[in-house]
């Protein structure tokens, strides 16, 4: 039972990442019918916006101690991060602890701004366009940001650690009336764990019971009629995108505590979320987020030992890499849509 629980756990932890990023490629898709192979690199760019923020508040003034020598006999030079000096040691130093947190208040103008940027600048010319046009430009575009972000920031991953409060992990095993330490789990995975799911539902929610969201909606089973309304549906679209980048952001921005940002982190994410999204049905929002926990799970459970050593018996090794793509070869030669995809989408 323990290991069971400890897998499920895990499942949850990778799928809240699979189905984060699935859902706003899957809203990209649903309102703009754009393939986009550059949502990977959103998340990344979000990632980097909680590294920015750490070194925004680590930014120093170094003065000189006179009472104070180094080994060498010199004055020691001291480093006081300006947030420090302007808001006092305890609110600098809590400003510090806690910048990925707060890095939050970074990314979303800064997704809204680049998801705008890629959508006017770029993919609205390829609206029209073969699918295969649409995936061969955004994954150039994806390369670019990755070398871009290569060049800022280093190609060594960085070190992005949680508020030290959530340090240390949280027993699952006393509250089920297990023997203590029988289930653990880190406190910032179950964090992630919440966060997605309010992420979900507020994107659910806004679709659902919004105006705009209606619209929306519409838009997306019928563009043309909602048009004739006198609906500036390109522009709403437009947002969507900036909204879609948001939520990539987002993800990458909490999830670097768990996995030290990298360039190529989006790269490691955008195939396995594109399987996500293919299993869950293009176009179908709850197909991606079902695929993406379901898909989570099946990977975590693949990943016991037992599990892998009854594979290689029958000569599958490495089961817990290749399970969602044997998953995806399964759902699609038994039902082509996915889970919940729509006829017609992705038919013609």
């Amino acid at each position: 039972m323990d290991q069971f629980l400890l897998q499920v756990l895990n499942g949850l932890d990778k799928g809240s990442a699979y189905a984060l990023i699935a859902l706003g490629l899957t809203l990209i898709f649903g309102t703009l019918g754009v393939v986009n192979f550059a949502h990977g690199a959103l998340f990344m760019v979000g990632a980097f916006c909680a590294v920015s923020m750490q070194k925004i508040f680590e930014i120093s003034k170094i003065t000189i101690d006179a009472t104070k020598t180094d080994f060498l006999g010199n004055p020691l030079k001291v480093k006081t991060p300006y947030v420090i000096e302007w808001f006092g040691e305890s609110a600098g130093n809590a400003m510090i602890n806690w910048s990925v947190p707060l890095a939050i208040l970074l990314a979303i103008p800064v997704m809204l701004l680049v998801g705008y940027i890629m959508e006017r600048g770029l993919i609205k010319h390829f609206y029209k366009r073969p699918h295969a046009d649409q995936i061969l430009v955004t994954f150039g575009l994806a390369i670019v940001i990755q070398e871009i972000v290569k060049a800022s920031y280093g190609a060594n991953p960085i070190p992005t650690p949680a508020p030290s409060q959530f340090v240390g992990s949280f027993d699952f095993g006393v509250l089920l009336g297990m023997d203590p330490n029988a289930v653990i789990y880190p406190y910032w995975r179950l964090i992630y764990f919440a966060f997605s799911a309010v992420i979900i539902s507020a994107v659910f929610a806004f679709l659902r019971f919004t105006t705009f969201g209606m619209v929306v909606r519409a838009g997306m089973a019928d563009r043309e009629t909602v048009g004739l309304l006198g609906i500036n549906i390109d522009r709403r679209f437009t947002l969507m995108f900036g909204a879609a980048a948001a939520v990539a952001g987002l993800a990458g921005v909490m999830y670097t505590p768990i996995n030290s940002p990298n360039y190529h982190m989006g790269m490691d994410f955008l195939v396995l979320s594109f399987v996500v999204v293919v299993v869950g049905g293009m176009g179908s929002l709850p197909g991606a987020v079902l695929a993406g926990f379901m898909l989570g799970i099946l990977e975590s459970f693949a990943s016991m030992n037992a599990v892998k050593e009854f594979f290689e018996m029958l000569y599958l090794p490495s089961i817990d890499q290749i399970i969602i793509y044997l998953v995806a070869i399964i759902v699609l030669l038994t039902r082509p849509r996915g889970l919940m995809g729509k006829a017609g989408v992705m038919e013609e």
